[in-house]
C-alpha cells in the first residue's frame, strides 16, 4: 500500500494499562455468570447502556434489556445445558478478548431449525471494553454457519471454501 495509511487500533490507542487486573476480574466473573445461566441479574457485569455488536445472524443490541430479550433469552430457549469454554483470554487495560466455544444441546427452535436434541459446538470470539467495572461494549463473532452445519443445514449450499480443502472445487484465478 503506497501513500497514507488508515489509522490502526484507534479504539485502544489510549488504554490505561493500570486497569488490566480490574478488567480481568469483570470478565472472569461475567463468564462464570453466563455458565450459571444468569439472565435477570447480568447487569452486575454489563452497563445498562452497553452495546453488543454481532456478526450477521446475531444482530446488534443497544442496551442491557435488548441484549437480554433479543440474545440471551432466545439463545437459552434454543440451546440447553450450555457450557462456555474460553480457549484463550487476553487482557490489556480496559480491553479484553477471548475465543472459545459453547457446548450445548439443541433443544429449541434455532434459525428455523426445529429442535434436534443434538449436542453442538458453538464457536465464538468476543472483544470487550470495560469502564467503571462494567462491560460497556462487546464485539462478537458467533460461527452460526458451523452450528447450522451440525444441524444438517449448509448455508453455503456446498460452495463453501471447504470444497477447496476437500479437492471438490478449484479456486478461481
Amino acid at each position: 500500500m503506497k501513500g497514507s495509511r488508515p489509522q490502526q487500533a484507534a479504539l485502544s490507542s489510549d488504554t490505561d494499562m493500570s486497569k488490566t487486573a480490574a478488567t480481568r476480574a469483570v470478565i472472569e466473573s461475567m463468564v462464570d455468570g453466563l455458565n450459571d445461566h444468569r439472565i435477570a441479574d447480568i447487569g452486575d457485569f454489563f452497563s445498562e447502556s452497553f452495546r453488543w455488536m454481532g456478526n450477521q445472524g446475531c444482530g446488534t443490541k443497544q442496551g442491557l434489556k435488548e441484549f437480554q430479550n433479543h440474545w440471551q433469552e432466545p439463545f437459552q430457549a434454543a440451546f440447553s445445558n450450555k457450557v462456555c469454554i474460553d480457549e484463550a483470554r487476553l487482557y490489556m487495560g480496559e480491553w479484553a478478548a477471548a475465543f472459545g466455544r459453547q457446548e450445548a444441546i439443541h433443544s429449541g427452535v434455532f434459525m428455523g431449525v426445529e429442535p434436534t436434541g443434538h449436542k453442538v459446538e458453538i464457536r465464538y470470539m468476543d472483544f470487550w471494553k470495560v469502564i467503571d467495572g462494567k462491560i460497556c461494549d462487546n464485539w462478537v463473532m458467533v460461527d452460526f454457519p458451523h452450528v447450522l452445519s451440525q444441524l444438517g443445514v449448509d448455508v453455503f449450499n456446498g460452495k463453501g471454501w471447504e470444497a477447496f480443502d476437500r479437492g471438490e472445487e478449484q479456486p478461481h484465478e
